[in-house]
Formats: structure tokens, C-alpha cells, sequence
């Protein structure tokens, strides 16, 4: 099977041949018959399936077979990278048609956003500024014939689904509704129950990891993951390397360590102006900064198809977060490896990712790391000392041989789960 099956408008066609595509994914050829139809979707695959190019190609076909004014497509996504990344998408696919996109989203001026959706075809927006340029009249959506909810599950996750649902009463009723989603927790079901007609449920695959990814687990105490990481990186002969974080400042102090370490590393959070966002994504994606240390947000809609590690510098606080991370690597049939750094405290999550993975994930430990350091002890400033006795000289803390690594590991053998083995493997090309 190949695109021509489609039938594409001729000048959509061009725009496929010229992206170099010539095989249709899973994802693209189960579903693109049927929006071609003009039926309404529930789509579940998995991220990097290329279910973008699965509703971008038949509405910019849809708008070629009409005199295009007005906005007839509105594509809703939960973050700016994400939003720009379908815009870049819409712009490369129909590069050869006259349909014309906006990306609408917080943290840049709205103004320059009010020209462009004057001529606008395609909306492709976050929800909060959407709603802010519908509070303004400055776009209109009487002409819509295609609504488009991606990542819907990182929607709610993100607090989004009342804006969703605010924004969907005020679009036309009649319509085309599609809608994407990693994983299908209630609150999606019951919302694509509730904007779906008669929908066709196309998914690829099971909702777990890509079956491209290698995972393992490296036990540590938490305040050696930053040494175990620079570790790791050393032995590194990978061309692009995607750390999570749990918080921004953390993102950002990471980041900084790394960089005063000699690695060509960037960090992505949130706090970030747009500018220095996509400064960084760029930089990752031409391969200027070998390593990029992101939340989970602000890393939502990362599209560089050769990340060939993943590692969860902090464990995700769900197994559906897990998927959305690791799905950044292991793209496009490609593989990839995914290691997550856990701690005593995480051994929840790590039975919950075990049960969605389906299989015992390895655990991994590196025979030239010390895994035996104290954390430092911290002095407390502005203490004066006890008069009448001079202060004792004591040597540093630390931990007696194996205790450290005991902390570490002695709840993994309890759990009967996996198999930790000693090893010196780093990241290898993947």
C-alpha cells in the first residue's frame, strides 16, 4: 500500500511526494479512509505513529475540492510545541496547495495572531489562548467543518477539558469531529462520547510503549542520580539524549550542571520565553545540544525522530506519563532505549509501569560507579558555637560499605519482579 491508494487531490499529492512520504503508517492507513469519508474518529496509537499526517492530509483534501474562505479546520493541542508542530506539518504537506495555517498560542504577542487569522484556513490552537481571540471576536468559526482534539488525554492532565468544552459550544454543531489520544482514561471516553457521532475507533496497537523501546531500570539513591547521569553520559556515543524532570527548577539546574560538565546540553521548562523554547527545541533537533533536560509539559509535541534515549531523571507520576515520555524515542520504526532512575519511593510505580509494559523490565547497575556516598551534610548558617568548648573536628560521614546500595535496592528483592544485573553497558547507539 502506498499514498496514491488515497486518491489525493492532485496538488495534496505533490505535497506528500515532496515530505518524501511513500508508505502509510498503521495509524495513517486505517484511519484517513475514514475521514476521508467523512466519518467522525476516536483514534488510539501511540505517540510517533504519525497520526498528525493522519487528519492534516484529508482536510487540507477536503479544502482543495471548494473555493476556501474563512476558517473551515480547527485543531485543538495542549502545548505551543505541539501546536507548532502540526502547523510545520500542515505548512510541509500542503506546501503545494493555497490553504493557509496559523499556530495560535500563549507567551508571544496577540496581535501579529489577529492578521494571520484574518486569512486563516486552518486554526491549529492551544486552548487558553484560543479562547482569549474568541472573547475578542477576533476569529470567527461560522464557516468550521472539521474539529481536531489531539493528545486529548494530555488535555485533561493539563486541566484543559472545561475550556475544551467551552470552546465546543460555541463552533458549529455540525461537523466533523476527530479525536486523538495516547491512552483512553474514563474522562476521555465520556467526553468523546459526548461530541462524537457514530464515530469509527481506529487504533494501532495496544495502549503501552512502543515495542521499538528497550527499558531498564538503574536503582540509586536520590541524591546520586545527577553523578549516576554524568556516569552514563560518559560512556554516551548517542547522537540525542531527552532527560524528564518532575519540576522546572530542577529542569534548570540540571541543566546547568551538565552544561558546566561539557556537555552540549539545553533544558526545556516552562518558565522559558517562546523565543529561548524554541531556541532549544531547534538546537536538539539540528544536533547543537546533544542532551535536553525537560518536564513533561513543556516536552509535549518534541518531534525529533532520532532520540535514541530517553531517561527519567525522576520517575513519571503515572504509567500514561511514561508512555508520553518514552514515546519521544523509538519513532518511525526506529529503536531506542528508555532508562528510568528509581528510588525507594517508587516502587509503586514501578509495579504500575511493569503491569503496562506487560514484562519485567531489567534492573541495571554500573560496577565503576560509587554507590556507597553520603549525601552531604548541610551547615547551618549563623550558629555560634557553644562557649567554654572548642569545637570537635569530625570527619566527613560515610556510608559503611554496601549500606547506601542495600537502601537502594533491598525492596527489588522483595518484590520478586525483573532481575537486577551488574553492568557497564552505557548508552550504546541505538
Amino acid at each position: 500500500m502506498n499514498f496514491k491508494t488515497f486518491n489525493f487531490h492532485p496538488t495534496v499529492a505533490e505535497g506528500v511526494v515532496a515530505a518524501g512520504y511513500v508508505t502509510p503508517t498503521p495509524i495513517q492507513a486505517q484511519a484517513i479512509p475514514k475521514v476521508l469519508e467523512n466519518h467522525d474518529i476516536m483514534g488510539v496509537a501511540q505517540t510517533g505513529t504519525g497520526k498528525t499526517a493522519a487528519f492534516v492530509l484529508p482536510i487540507l483534501n477536503r479544502l482543495m475540492g471548494k473555493k476556501t474562505t474563512g476558517v473551515c479546520a480547527l485543531i485543538m493541542a495542549p502545548t505551543r510545541e505541539l501546536a507548532e508542530q502540526i502547523h510545520q506539518a500542515i505548512e510541509t504537506l500542503g506546501r503545494k496547495t493555497h490553504v493557509k495555517s496559523v499556530a495560535v498560542y500563549g507567551g508571544v504577542g496577540i496581535h501579529p495572531q489577529i492578521e494571520k487569522l484574518k486569512r486563516a484556513n486552518i486554526v491549529v490552537a492551544c486552548p487558553g489562548r484560543l479562547l482569549d481571540h474568541m472573547n475578542r471576536r477576533t476569529v470567527d468559526f461560522s464557516r468550521l467543518e472539521v474539529l481536531v482534539i489531539d493528545e486529548a488525554d494530555q488535555m485533561f492532565d493539563m486541566g484543559f477539558l472545561p475550556d475544551i468544552r467551552r470552546i465546543m459550544a460555541r463552533l458549529p454543531k455540525k461537523r466533523q469531529t476527530l479525536l486523538f489520544s495516547a491512552t483512553m482514561p474514563a474522562e476521555i471516553r465520556r467526553l468523546a462520547g459526548d461530541i462524537l457521532r457514530n464515530p469509527k475507533t481506529v487504533q494501532v496497537g495496544t495502549v503501552a510503549p512502543a515495542d521499538t523501546v528497550r527499558h531498564a531500570l538503574y536503582p540509586v539513591a536520590h541524591h546520586l542520580k545527577t553523578a549516576l547521569l554524568l556516569k552514563l553520559l560518559e560512556h554516551n556515543t548517542a547522537k540525542s539524549v531527552l532527560v524528564f524532570t518532575r519540576t522546572k527548577y530542577r529542569a534548570k539546574s540540571l541543566g546547568t550542571k551538565l552544561e558546566k560538565a561539557g556537555h552540549r546540553c539545553a533544558s526545556l521548562q516552562g518558565n522559558l520565553s517562546q523565543g529561548r523554547r524554541q531556541a532549544a527545541l531547534d538546537g536538539f533537533r539540528n544536533g547543537k545540544y546533544q542532551v535536553l533536560v525537560a518536564t513533561d509539559i513543556a516536552a509535549r509535541g518534541i518531534d525529533v525522530t532520532r532520540v535514541s534515549h530517553v531517561i527519567n531523571y525522576d520517575i513519571p507520576s503515572t504509567p500514561d506519563a511514561y508512555i508520553h515520555r518514552i514515546g519521544r524515542t523509538g519513532r518511525a520504526t526506529c529503536s531506542g532505549e528508555a532508562f528510568t532512575f528509581i528510588t525507594g519511593e517508587d516502587k509503586v510505580m514501578v509495579r504500575a509501569i511493569t503491569q503496562i509494559i506487560g514484562a519485567a523490565i531489567e534492573r541495571r547497575t554500573l560496577p565503576d560507579f560509587d554507590y556507597d556516598v553520603a549525601p552531604l551534610t548541610s551547615k547551618r548558617k549563623g550558629t555560634p558555637p557553644v562557649r567554654g568548648r572548642r569545637p570537635q573536628k569530625t570527619k566527613p560521614a560515610r556510608a559503611s560499605k554496601g549500606r547506601a546500595q542495600r537502601g537502594a535496592f533491598a525492596w527489588m528483592s522483595s518484590q520478586g519482579q525483573g532481575k537486577r544485573t551488574s553492568t557497564g553497558r552505557g548508552m550504546q547507539s541505538a
